[in-house]
């Protein structure tokens, strides 16, 4: 096989990307589907007050977790572009995915209105049939956009219950509302604001650049081979291949890297904060170059390589620390995720301090409320924990359903002698234990009530 022939055998990362965005498309519209042990992967539900994680349901006082997935998502990101670039963008980023959907396949490849080699020319909207054409593009686009929009909203709402409240519109007013919002902002960020929210809106562009260094790899144009197109101010001194100064340079000034970029810029530039490293310019130069049987001048390699000619070190500093803290963070985040408390407890006290009962009985009342965080129903009950001068009355156990809250009024009441001081009352410290009577093993909480003993005066 020639050099030529080897090089046009090569997949585009255009048709990778397709595949990575085929792929994440149905795990976005799968995952909210899928339940473990009844409950979802990831849903994060404003309504019953939960995030489910791995099929584990974490009440709102259970929210310690999210600081971990939020530091986790950073990271994430941040190591990604550390290592390739802005992949991010280019090969998993929505508002990319979104663009390649409307653009490539239904201008492009469904209505003919443009050429995916070709993304700097408009159509000529003065023509009716092109602009008959993008009212239906737009259509299209609009029933894509509400179903992007139910599949975000799948994430805080479950779908069983979003199909359910969606029957009742009148009800459910504000959930269509914020759909259709979401649905509405997408048509226009998607048909009319285009690239330009990568450029000027994403803030994700202005932190790339101190996250590079000269082996992250991006898309990089071999000045050493094509020659600089660009002086040092960025202006452009190269206009045809025969005003280039050294007759080894390979550029042949065809543009293919330029017309073919989204976010149009020149790659040959340098890097660009525009830049969404999509590498639709290394795809144009391949097919260019190859026909030459030559490499394409714009490869995805780092600056290291194509500068010094050295390998690319994956393995450097900022990348071992990156992976240091994620393994940290998602240890982190495994340790918190395993204490989950399948039953909640708060204790709160009554407004009156105690009560003085006849033969110097003290009580105090408490207010316990119960939350039953398990998927199945459980009977719970309390105790006290390592005193037996202190007993509790007016409780009896009880059953609790999943998700349910319960409050009960609970006397702890004593009639020793527990403190003898007429200056002051005197607060105790006493530690309840709350367990499930089926399952007391797996299910315990302690809590810790403060009771308040007066002082000996008051005592008769």
């Amino acid at each position: 096989m020639t050099k030529t022939n080897a090089i046009s055998k090569k997949i585009p990362f255009r048709i990778k990307r397709y595949y990575g965005y085929i792929i994440a498309t149905i795990v976005a519209l799968s995952l909210p589907f899928i339940k473990i042990n009844g409950n979802h992967i990831f849903l994060l539900s404003f309504d019953k007050k939960q995030l489910h994680l791995m099929g584990i349901a974490f009440d709102m006082q259970e929210l310690y977790l999210m600081p971990f997935l939020l530091m986790l998502l950073f990271l994430g990101i941040f190591a990604v572009t550390a290592i390739g670039g802005r992949a991010w963008c280019g090969w998993a980023c929505p508002q990319t995915i979104f663009r390649v959907i409307y653009r490539d396949l239904i201008e492009s490849k469904l209505l003919g209105l443009r050429r995916i080699k070709n993304k700097q020319k408009e159509p000529d909207w003065s023509k009716p049939e092109n602009a008959s054409k993008k009212v239906v593009a737009v259509i299209i686009w609009t029933m894509l956009s509400l179903l992007a929009a139910a599949d975000f909203m799948w994430y805080f709402v479950p779908p069983e219950d979003f199909f359910a409240y969606i029957q009742n519109p009148t009800e459910h007013w504000f959930l269509i509302g914020f759909v259709l919002a979401i649905a509405a902002f997408l048509v226009y960020d998607v048909v009319w604001l285009k690239e330009d929210f990568c450029v000027y809106i994403c803030p994700y562009s202005r932190v790339q650049s101190v996250l590079y260094d000269e082996d992250t790899y991006q898309a990089i144009y071999s000045t050493n081979r094509g020659g600089d197109i660009y002086n040092d101010n960025k202006e452009k001194i190269i206009f045809k291949q025969k005003d280039l100064p050294d007759e080894m340079n390979e550029c042949t000034t065809c543009e293919s890297c330029v017309t073919v970029c989204p976010t149009h810029i020149d790659i040959r530039k340098g890097l660009q904060l525009e830049c969404i490293n999509c590498l639709e310019c290394v795809d144009a130069c391949t097919k260019v170059m190859g026909k030459l049987g030559k490499e394409s001048l714009v490869q995805w390699t780092s600056t290291r390589d194509i500068k010094k000619g050295e390998p690319t070190k994956v393995l450097r500093k900022s990348t071992i620390m990156y992976t240091v803290a994620l393994v940290l963070v998602i240890g982190l985040l495994f340790v918190m995720g395993g204490k989950k408390e399948y039953m909640l407890l708060n204790v709160n006290k009554t407004t009156q301090l105690y009560k003085i009962k006849e033969d110097n009985v003290v009580a105090n009342n408490f207010l316990l409320l119960f939350q039953n965080t398990d998927s199945k129903t459980h009977t719970y009950n309390i105790e006290i924990v390592g005193r037996d001068d202190i007993t509790i009355e007016r409780f009896r156990p009880f059953k609790l359903q999943p998700g349910r809250l319960r409050k009960k009024v609970v006397i702890l009441q004593t009639d020793k002698i527990l403190v003898n001081d007429k200056t002051k009352d005197t607060p105790i410290t006493v530690k309840l234990r709350a367990y499930a009577v089926d399952e007391p093993e797996k299910i315990s909480v302690f809590r810790d009530a403060v009771f308040i003993y007066p002082r000996a005066d008051k005592l008769k």
